[in-house]
């Protein structure tokens, strides 16, 4: 039986943690005693989200600005990591955008690659930094986490950008699962239903349904999405959750809607 993984004190990134999901991951790895730095484009929210995150858990965390589309941004935000810590033990990529809820000839290509640059572009580069200082490192190995959504295996109408490369993520997962096997990185991917933000505040006044009609949907807190992220986050590095799903007990994904 291999030992149990010591959290404390260990380096994790979560990207797109300085508001929603996010936030609620970092405050929830904060608790349980990771060092966590935040990453998104506004250093002032940043900053914020460090401050109060680290009020209400009493943990270490730190805001580092970044825009994961851009390969000098994150080279730059891995460097900082690399200089201030040594060291990465997790990545959660989590930074990403939806796209506007249009018939799918109607998105234009700046949008289609806004999105792509956000959801997976962001995702790719994150995970090749983290390869560099996860091989590289004493002991080295870590865990990468990425968020796919339930929508990396099932659409909402108008969503082709957005499903797209949520699909394209466990595509990603697998690889890097693959990938990192010789060099004791894990890698995961959570899928999300419904969790309360501002990503889904539509939702408490209906959202399109497939079978075209428009229904109010239920959420969930985003302490359960941090709750199963600390626990994929907490296994030894020979232990690996490759897919999890947290969803909202009653929304339309099973069955036929």
């Amino acid at each position: 039986m291999s030992e149990a993984f010591d959290v404390r004190g260990r380096i994790a990134l979560v990207t797109g943690g300085g508001t929603g999901v996010g936030k609620a991951v970092a405050t929830g790895l904060a608790r349980a005693g990771w060092r966590v730095v935040i990453s998104g484009r506004r250093q002032a929210v940043l900053d914020e989200a460090a401050a109060a995150i680290a009020g209400d858990t009493g943990g270490e965390v730190t805001g580092i600005s970044a825009d994961v589309g851009d390969p000098v941004s994150v080279g730059v935000l891995f460097k900082a990591i690399e200089d201030r810590f040594g060291r990465l033990d997790l990545l959660v990529n989590n930074a990403g955008i939806s796209n506007s809820a249009v018939p799918l000839e109607e998105i234009s290509y700046d949008e289609w690659s806004a999105v792509v640059a956000a959801n997976l572009t962001g995702a790719f580069l994150c995970t090749q930094g983290a390869f560099r200082l996860m091989k590289a490192q004493t002991p080295k190995g870590g865990r990468i986490v990425n968020n796919g959504s339930i929508s990396a295996t099932t659409p909402r109408p108008f969503s082709a950008p957005y499903t797209a490369t949520k699909h394209a993520i466990t595509g990603l997962t697998k690889s890097t699962a693959l990938d990192g096997r010789p060099y004791d990185i894990a890698c995961g991917q959570i899928d999300i239903g419904n969790a309360a933000s501002d990503m889904t505040a539509k939702m408490d006044k209906g959202v399109p349904q497939a079978n075209g009609e428009t229904a109010v949907e239920p959420t969930i807190d985003p302490a359960h999405v941090a709750a199963a992220v600390v626990y994929m986050a907490s296994l030894p590095l020979d232990a690996n959750v490759l897919t999890l799903t947290v969803m909202a007990t009653k929304m339309p994904f099973v069955g036929r809607g």
